[in-house]
């Protein structure tokens, strides 16, 4: 294990931040001047260190190229009034990386590289952080299978590796959803929980011919029946129904666990809205609908933190929405993004000061 402050850097010649138009920064346009770096071999965490963004070279024989043994976070990291930097609740984001790594068969982390590994790399990179309000220093820290072979099994070593980069706001507009009928994300039993590359690289297909008809985002349902909601591609899902905060619940292992979800239902309970974290089939959402009961619909997610949902396509019926009357999920939003500039205090400690 490596204690905080020891781990060796290695600075750029020269850095990149004179390429980054702080005025069109997108979303995982740019990338900061360095990277953290360790290898587990042996059955231990070996070679950490900081060194400049680069290429890495592999065989083609790795085995994460084969058999897709990777797993990923998303974090951002913000800069207060005072240009003071803080991450946000990234303690939750090791402990869910490990819980994918369990699922992977792969090594766990330790605190001491993940956590304050970040912490360092994010001092020596802090210039990338954006101040415009909804902009962050994007954090993805993730690791991949690195043995050399085309046996199929886990892996006999893995590299962790930490980027960042400075990123504007994740969908510029409210959007549009299609509900997917046909293909399935995840099923009870298999990696739905776990923030591993291959649930994403399934759902792009779909995502892919959403878009031809003009969606944004895909809407799964469950592998079984294909009734009951579970999540967008990008983020997870929930609704104003009636005077009630709806939104699937995470007990058959299909679901991430996100952040952001985790932290407007604490939010959302300490204001006294009612919360429902349950089944929610798409007849419910259907017949809300016709009823008008069905007020408010968001996604929510690290990339997005609060993407409100304009159009809802579920069969021949569009269930169109007016964004401006989103009052509580529009409030929601700048609460949490104002917690996470330290405009509003720590009081969950929710922030890590880097």
């Amino acid at each position: 294990m490596v204690e905080a402050m020891q781990i060796p850097v290695e600075r750029v010649k020269e850095s990149k931040l004179s390429q980054v138009d702080f005025n069109n920064l997108g979303f995982g346009k740019y990338f900061s001047d360095h990277m953290l770096e360790a290898d587990w071999v042996n059955g231990e965490w070996k070679n950490v260190r900081i060194r400049p963004y680069e290429p890495l070279v592999y065989s083609p024989a790795l085995s994460v190229l084969h058999y897709a043994q990777t797993i990923f976070e998303g974090q951002k990291a913000h800069k207060d009034e005072n240009g003071n930097v803080h991450i946000f609740r990234p303690y939750e984001n090791w402990k869910r990386m490990n819980r994918s790594a369990e699922r992977m068969a792969m090594p766990q982390i330790p605190e001491e590289i993940f956590i304050e590994g970040m912490k360092q790399l994010i001092r020596l990179d802090k210039d990338f952080i954006p101040s415009g309000y909804d902009e962050s220093l994007y954090i993805r820290p993730f690791m991949f299978a690195t043995e050399e072979t085309l046996g199929v099994k886990e892996s006999s070593s893995y590299k962790f590796l930490i980027i960042t980069g400075p990123v504007g706001a994740y969908f510029s507009a409210p959007a549009r959803i299609y509900v997917e009928e046909k293909f399935t994300r995840a099923a009870p039993g298999g990696t739905g929980f776990a923030k591993t590359g291959g649930n994403y690289a399934a759902s792009l297909l779909s995502s892919a011919e959403a878009r031809k008809q003009g969606y944004d985002q895909v809407l799964w349902m469950d592998a079984l029946e294909h009734k009951y909601v579970q999540e967008v591609g990008a983020m997870n899902i929930m609704f104003v129904i009636g005077d009630a905060i709806v939104t699937p619940d995470l007990s058959d292992g299909t679901i991430l666990n996100g952040i952001t979800r985790m932290s407007l239902l604490h939010l959302f309970r300490e204001k006294g809205y009612k919360v429902e974290e349950r089944k929610v089939s798409i007849d419910e959402l259907v017949e809300a609908y016709k009823a008008g009961t069905l007020k408010e619909v968001f996604g929510c997610g690290t990339a997005a933190t609060i993407s409100h949902v304009r159009e809802l396509k579920y069969k021949d019926l569009v269930m169109e929405f007016d964004v401006a009357q989103m009052t509580i999920s529009a409030a929601m939003k700048k609460e949490l993004l104002d917690y996470k500039e330290n405009k509003l205090g720590d009081k969950y400690g929710w922030l890590v000061k880097v």
